[in-house]
């Protein structure tokens, strides 16, 4: 299951009268609850998961709080908010991260140079996935 199969999920979901939806197959996994007029969304698939690394990260890693589509930019013609070798102070705009089609700002925990950026402009992101790192 895709990424976009899966917003598609979500969005169905939503609109439904269904209060839980677990749906398992080939190594996917994802569970949807609605309680109290929220939505709990729980998704596992190796997609979304980043392999665990033995390396030593020096630096501040940025990860992202939530799964969604990461944006280098706020849109196709306009330069990226950050590049490797940059200098950004704590609250500079690093990236977007949409989700449900909402656009959350991600900002700059800590001031630095940014060292990497480790994901692909429109790419799918999971949760805690490291998107860039800050020296």
């Amino acid at each position: 299951m895709d990424f976009k199969q899966i917003q598609a999920l979500i969005k169905e979901f939503e609109k439904s009268s269904m209060t839980v939806l677990e749906i398992e197959q080939e190594g996917f996994k994802i569970k949807l609850s609605k309680n109290k007029g929220e939505v709990i969304t729980r998704v596992e698939e190796a997609l979304f998961k980043e392999e665990t690394k033995t390396e030593e990260v020096k630096g501040y890693e940025v990860k992202s709080p939530l799964v969604g589509t990461y944006y280098a930019q706020n849109n196709p013609k306009d330069k990226p908010f950050v590049t490797v070798g940059q200098r950004v102070e704590t609250g500079d705009t690093l990236c977007i991260i949409e989700a449900m089609k909402i656009m959350n700002e991600i900002t700059a925990p800590v001031s630095g140079v940014i060292e990497s950026i480790k994901v692909s402009n429109a790419s799918p992101v999971g949760f805690d996935q490291v998107l860039m790192v800050i020296v």
